[in-house]
This record gives structure tokens, C-alpha cells and sequence, in this order.
């Protein structure tokens, strides 16, 4: 997988945010817990997180180098507390630093180097990058600590399925399809079915998954063609010329101008919740 534009990713990824928020309240974060952040980007979601715990132990945890350094320096010059929509602070905001200790760590959620550790795992937009969730899944029972808990949304199911389809359908031009040969692209979109199955198999009881819709519709061409480009198929434009990919995502710009709502993608959410059973402890 490619790296990240981390600044950049930072500025345009508020609907990660925004689907990151109703996991942090699915989850309701108690004072005094140790929670690990899994696939915590650049900490927008994880500067909230802390806000809601108040006190206790917060470790982060990202695989992409750039995206730790950006979380770092934001956390270094954490903003003003969040504002909800009536200009109220939301719950849990504080000007003052909360008492919470936080670390972020670079691991991959697949080998997570814990053990017992947590009272909880949080995770959102993350998972569909891990190809292996029956390894991903193991790795979060083992870092739990017994009665801990899993919280995490990522995309599934059909997600994204009409931009893929376009992007594939103009990779397999022939300019283009030498680029993309055997290439089958860094995500894993997860069914409802198999992802019980797999919790399962990990160990974890009182599993609940469903699918959800999600879509992000961007005010203008500018600011959709951005977001693709960082975030959706960033991997995508590595494999093209540098000189084809202006025009790569022109054309997917203009096909998502005529949709309606125009400059609409397609998010399907997974969400997904597991406990590890209290008394099961594991050797390290």
C-alpha cells in the first residue's frame, strides 16, 4: 500500500470523521480505561477520543509513518474544543489538556505487539486496508484485556462499487491495462456473514454486525476529485504515468457530475462489535 499525503488527508477527511464519531459513541468510553486505537490516521478522531475518556490510557496505532508524524504535530497544537451544530461544546470537550496519557505507536493491526493490554479497541475506515482479517481479528483478542471489548466501523460490502467499477473500467483501457495487470487493489470489503464468522473464530462472544450506507456527497468537482485522489484511489494513481492521471481523474469526475446527487460517493459502512470473554487471559 502506498503512502499517505498525511497533511493533506488531515484537511479532507472529515466523512472518516464523521463516521468515526458514532463509533466513539457506540463505544462510550469510561474514565480509567486503557482504549487502543487502531488505524488512528492523522488523530482527529483520537483527539475526541481522549476528550471522552477524561482520564485513563489512550495508545494509537497506525502503520503509515507520515500519518503518525501528522497525528504527533496535531496532537503537539490540539484545536479548540468541538463545537456541536447550536455552537454548544460538545460532551467531554476541555480547553485544559485532559488528564489522559496518550502514545502513538507505528504497528500493523494484523500484529498488534500486545497482550492483554485494553479495555477496549476502537476502529474506523481502517480495517478494508488490512487484507487478512481472520489474522486482524486475532491480533485485537490477544491485545484485549478478559471482558474487553471491540468497536469499529470500516468499508464493506458493496462499498465504493461505482467508482471501482469506473476506475476499472478506464484501468483496462489499453493505455492503461499493462499498469493494472494482476492487480487486484489493497482492499478487503467484508461481508455481514463472513465477518461473524471470522469474530467468531478469534473468540469473541456477544458479536454484532450490520451494513450501512454512507454517502459522501462534496459540494463541487474540486473538492470530490481531491478526496478521491487521496484517499480512494491513491493507489490507483501510482500505478499510472504521471502524465495519464490528470486526465484519469477528469474522467471520473465528469461521470460523478452526472450522477444525483452529482459528486456522490457510494460509502457502505461495516460495523462491527465482539467482547473477548471476561477470564481468558493468554500467555505472552
Amino acid at each position: 500500500m502506498a503512502e499517505w499525503d498525511a497533511e493533506r488527508y488531515h484537511r479532507v477527511s472529515n466523512p472518516q470523521l464523521e463516521w468515526g464519531r458514532r463509533v466513539l459513541r457506540r463505544l462510550a468510553p469510561q474514565p480509567g480505561e486503557r482504549i487502543l486505537d487502531i488505524g488512528c490516521g492523522t488523530g482527529r478522531l483520537t483527539a475526541e477520543l481522549v476528550s471522552a475518556l477524561g482520564e485513563g490510557t489512550v495508545v494509537a496505532v497506525d502503520r503509515s509513518e507520515t500519518m503518525l508524524r501528522e497525528a504527533s504535530a496535531q496532537a503537539a497544537n490540539p484545536p479548540g474544543p468541538h463545537k456541536l451544530s447550536n455552537g454548544e461544546l460538545s460532551e467531554g470537550s476541555a480547553v485544559d489538556p485532559p488528564p489522559v496519557r496518550v502514545c502513538f505507536v507505528r504497528a500493523d493491526g494484523a500484529s498488534l505487539p500486545f497482550v492483554d493490554a485494553f479495555d477496549a479497541v476502537l476502529s474506523t475506515a481502517t480495517f478494508h486496508w488490512i487484507l487478512d482479517h481472520t489474522q486482524l481479528f486475532a491480533s485485537i483478542y490477544r491485545a484485549l484485556a478478559p471482558g474487553g471489548r471491540l468497536v469499529a466501523q470500516c468499508g464493506g460490502g458493496a462499498n465504493l462499487g461505482r467508482l471501482l467499477d469506473r476506475a476499472g473500467a478506464l484501468a483496462s483501457l489499453p493505455a492503461l491495462s499493462r499498469h493494472f495487470r494482476g492487480w487486484r487493489g489493497p482492499w478487503e470489503f467484508a461481508d455481514v456473514p463472513t465477518t461473524i464468522e471470522r469474530l467468531d473464530q478469534a473468540g469473541f462472544t456477544a458479536i454484532d454486525v450490520f451494513l450501512e450506507p454512507a454517502p459522501a456527497t462534496f459540494d463541487d468537482r474540486a473538492s470530490f476529485r481531491e478526496f478521491v485522489a487521496c484517499v480512494c484511489l491513491k493507489d490507483h494513481l501510482l500505478r499510472i504515468p504521471a502524465s495519464d492521471r490528470a486526465s484519469f481523474l477528469d474522467r471520473l469526475a465528469d461521470q460523478a457530475e452526472a450522477d444525483s446527487p452529482p459528486f456522490t460517493l457510494d460509502y457502505w459502512r461495516l460495523n462491527l462489535a465482539g467482547t473477548k470473554p471476561a477470564g481468558i487471559e493468554q500467555a505472552a
